[in-house]
């Protein structure tokens, strides 16, 4: 009677241990199941993947807008921003000469820290201001890509690109024209005019974005298909 009665708090212990390890295995199946069920989600939040809150929506679409355009992850830009300390409006010239010079963006970067102003920095990897420069359907260019494009068409058919002096602000201004009016198929000369009117890229994406990103070609000597209309091009 003994042994029979010590024997069933045991079957009712370990009935207790096989309750508790159900338990344990339906929580824990629970928990991963609903872990991957927010993956999707969690992977779309501002604060997740580009490490920014929702409340800079205009900065995220910035950081957003230049991954889609140089093929990067949004979040590699905000990172690269994050360790140099990159100023906003020059994150696309980083990535715009590291495309066009088949480097990282880091190099680019360090030769910036550096001292290196930006025209010396394309000399440097053997690229020559040209390619800061888009065609326009204007010969009128006014300020701030006045002097730039007087430099130019100066100097570039005769390629005599040591010539050309380019500021740090002046080729920020022409790579972000390229940069915006290439990415939301605008014509460049209404980038200009909001530029003339903002001076910082962030806004002015986001004024773009908020428009559909649909820029104005019609007015701009081009027709909606993005066709020219015979006019001459400056700049090209």
């Amino acid at each position: 009677m003994l042994r029979a009665d010590s024997s069933e708090p045991g079957e009712r212990g370990r009935g207790r241990i096989e309750i508790n390890r159900g338990f344990v295995s339906g929580m824990l199946a629970l928990l991963i199941g609903v872990f991957f069920s927010l993956g999707p989600g969690m992977a779309q939040s501002p604060n997740l993947d580009l490490g920014i809150s929702i409340s800079d929506g205009s900065l995220r679409g910035f950081y957003l807008a230049i991954g889609d355009y140089y093929g990067v992850q949004p979040r590699q830009v905000v990172d690269f921003r994050q360790r140099y300390r990159c100023p906003e409006d020059e994150l696309p010239v980083v990535y715009f000469v590291a495309a066009r010079a088949r480097v990282e963006p880091a190099a680019v970067m360090n030769l910036r820290l550096g001292k290196m102003s930006w025209l010396d920095i394309a000399f440097h990897f053997r690229l020559t201001p040209e390619i800061f420069f888009v065609p326009l359907a204007t010969e009128r260019v006014g300020p701030p890509y006045g002097n730039a494009y007087g430099y130019y068409r100066k100097y570039g058919p005769s390629g005599d690109w040591r010539k050309i002096r380019l500021s740090d602000r002046e080729v920020v201004d022409l790579v972000n024209l390229k940069f915006l009016s290439e990415h939301y198929r605008m014509a460049p000369e209404a980038v200009m005019a909001m530029r003339g009117r903002e001076s910082k890229f962030v806004v002015i994406n986001d004024g773009i974005r908020r428009n559909g990103g649909k820029g104005k070609t019609e007015k701009q000597g081009q027709n909606p298909k993005g066709k020219g209309n015979g006019k001459k091009k400056y700049g090209s």
